[in-house]
């Protein structure tokens, strides 16, 4: 483990390469546990620990800006105002095209976690405005959209692109919108064409709307101007403050030890 100044730490370490600086917890009873999300964005596993931040991962994947993400690579310590020592484990961090960088939790139900978790998405709200991230608890997701997501990641794998030139026959086939059954028979056997689309539209390379119900008379085409697209539903957290200064009360990052290059 490695401690340092947020600030310092935000510009030299890679957290979307880390490993989590603490394990998921097991919660006996519940249906969800720990696991790892084969990511189609960087194609290595992620560590997630909840169904909810699994779909949010799913959500990260499709994004054309993500190129990074990890589960639990950073604990943030601070100072509150009565000079106790806090700290928060964000549930993953996910790294964008342009550097910056989203700590997020991902609650079951908007009043997860309680008091303590309210109170350090004020802090780390603020640390991460302090360095041109951002931190988000995200929001569930519709149950159409979710059920969508999930039947459309079990296509993410290069394999479902199929033979040579049939992803290039599936796009040509819905250049125009057209049901999804008849768009791939026009291609071939629904049998190998059928993953060839879902792959198309997972990868966003194709576009169908996702808050209806995916079946054989949706419609699907190429994306465009306004094109149906799911994204990370997330709700900003409010400022807190704490965090980043050199008072003694500034905030610090614990991380596993392994930086960027």
């Amino acid at each position: 483990m490695v401690q340092q100044r947020w600030a310092d730490a935000a510009v030299a370490v890679a957290f979307e390469e880390l490993d989590p600086v603490s394990a998921f917890p097991v919660v006996p009873g519940r249906r969800w546990g720990p696991g790892l999300w084969w990511s189609a964005t960087t194609g290595g596993h992620v560590a997630s620990g909840s169904n909810a931040m699994r779909v949010q991962l799913m959500v990260l994947d499709r994004d054309p800006q993500v190129v990074g993400m990890a589960g639990r690579p950073v604990r943030l310590l601070w100072r509150d105002g009565g000079g106790r020592v806090r700290s928060w484990v964000p549930q993953l961090f996910a790294r964008y095209a342009d550097g910056t960088g989203m700590l997020a939790d991902c609650p079951g139900h908007p009043e997860a976690g309680g008091e303590r978790a309210m109170k350090a998405a004020e802090a780390v709200a603020e640390a991460c405005a302090q360095v041109g991230f951002v931190y988000r608890r995200l929001e569930r997701l519709d149950e159409v959209v979710e059920a969508n997501v999930k039947w459309l990641a079990g296509y993410r794998h290069p394999r479902n692109q199929g033979r040579p030139g049939l992803a290039a026959a599936v796009r040509e086939a819905f250049a125009q919108p057209r049901p999804l059954m008849e768009g791939v028979e026009a291609v071939g056997d629904p049998i190998e064409v059928l993953p060839a689309v879902f792959h198309t539209l997972w990868h966003g390379q194709l576009t169908t709307p996702l808050d209806v119900p995916l079946h054989e008379r949706a419609l699907v085409h190429l994306p465009g101007p306004g094109a149906e697209c799911c994204a990370v539903q997330g709700a900003g957290a409010g400022a807190s403050r704490g965090l980043g200064d050199d008072t003694g009360r500034g905030g610090a990052a614990v991380g596993r030890v392994r930086e960027a290059q």
